[in-house]
């Protein structure tokens, strides 16, 4: 069995509560809250695990900082044209890869179910995060949020964040 990084209960506890407050955040549609859970200098991306795998680097969205963030926020209140649905993430406990000066590389496997407001919940995209999470004054943030999900296909398109 391969020895984890050195975190101690606090830290790791920390960890596990910014995974849940992130997913609690994508699921109850106050889209202003997902772009605080990320540094100013950010990265988010949304890979198919193919391109992942294969060093591609296509991604199916990509974010780089957090004012784009903000600006795919406006984007879903305001420009986006969708049929309304909610969603809801199952995320794993964090398994942590790497600790080295403040910075902690992470990953867990996630779900997300969606349920359109005619119709049963359905499984909508399932694959793994794979995290840079760095400590600042206000708490742990995303220094970078890859979304690799299993799926060469998805429905549709993709709207709210992963």
């Amino acid at each position: 069995m391969v020895q984890p990084p050195a975190m101690d209960f606090a830290e790791y506890q920390a960890l596990v509560q910014l995974y849940a407050e992130y997913a609690f955040a994508v699921d109850s549609g106050d889209w202003s809250l997902w772009p605080e859970f990320f540094v100013d200098a950010c990265s988010y991306r949304l890979v198919p695990r193919e391109n992942h795998e294969r060093g591609f680097p296509l991604a199916t969205l990509s974010f780089e900082s957090k004012g784009m963030l903000r600006d795919r926020v406006y984007g879903i209140r305001e420009t986006l044209f969708h049929d309304p649905y909610y969603q809801r993430h199952v995320v794993g406990a964090p398994r942590v890869t790497s600790v080295d000066g403040g910075r902690i590389a992470c990953e867990a496997n996630y779900a997300v179910f969606r349920t359109k407001l005619d119709g049963p919940s359905t499984v909508f995209n399932v694959g793994r995060y794979l995290d840079v999470v760095v400590a600042t004054e206000t708490g742990l943030k995303f220094a970078s949020r890859t979304v690799v999900f299993d799926s060469e296909m998805i429905p549709n398109s993709i709207i709210y964040p992963i």
